[in-house]
């Protein structure tokens, strides 16, 4: 289920938001101004960013180009009544993905949401690691891993088979010298360096817990 952050000052459009996006499983938090749509990205992640601009405190233009600024680029997209081109053009400058007039179709928005988690599908989440299957990065906790080639193909392998294990014979093929005591050094240095559980399930292989 995707997770979104809404940023919306009129209560009775955000609550029927969260009833309808609710019925296509996606998780909406809802914050009523800026600053607390602030905390909440600082305190969870989102997939999805949905801000108002005409809001208490911080504004849904000023909070972006906050977020931005900070290398938070997490799909946004602009829920406003003001439709002028300087106002859409202060959006996009921001680095909104998308921008929604008021009043809209649900129908419409969600289509729009869809659109951009559907790029999240490229992204694997285990535990606290997330592999952008695209392009083979890892990251832990926000934070991109660098790796030795063996150690991080062995990695991708256990990240793309969570939660079922990765058999000793194919963590063979992914090794320079394939024994036994390669894979131990291996899988000791994985656990060691990025202090993740690694279960040896007998006869089988090795799988993140």
């Amino acid at each position: 289920m995707s997770k979104i952050l809404l940023l919306e000052d009129d209560p009775n459009l955000a609550k029927t938001l969260m009833e309808y996006l609710s019925m296509y499983q996606y998780i909406t938090t809802w914050t009523k101004n800026g600053e607390e749509a602030l905390d909440a990205s600082y305190n969870n992640k989102y997939d999805l960013y949905l801000f108002d601009i005409n809001v208490p405190l911080l504004n849904g233009v000023d909070l972006l180009q906050s977020l931005r600024d900070a290398e938070d680029f997490t799909p946004t997209i602009i829920i406003s009544a003001q439709i002028d081109v300087a106002s859409i053009t202060e959006g996009f400058s921001a680095g909104a993905d998308d921008y929604v007039k008021k009043p809209f179709d649900p129908e419409e928005l969600l289509v729009r949401i869809q659109a951009k988690t559907a790029k999240l599908k490229r992204i694997i989440k285990c535990k606290d690691f997330e592999l952008d299957v695209q392009i083979e990065e890892i990251r832990q906790n926000g934070k991109v891993l660098s790796l030795g080639t063996v150690q991080k193909n062995i990695l991708l392998s256990l990240i793309r088979n969570y939660p079922n294990p990765v058999t000793k014979d194919e963590i063979f093929l992914l090794l320079d010298k394939p024994t036994d005591l390669a894979l131990r050094v291996n899988i000791s240095k994985l656990k060691k360096n990025l202090n993740i559980t690694l279960e040896n399930v007998r006869g089988v292989g090795y799988k993140i817990i």
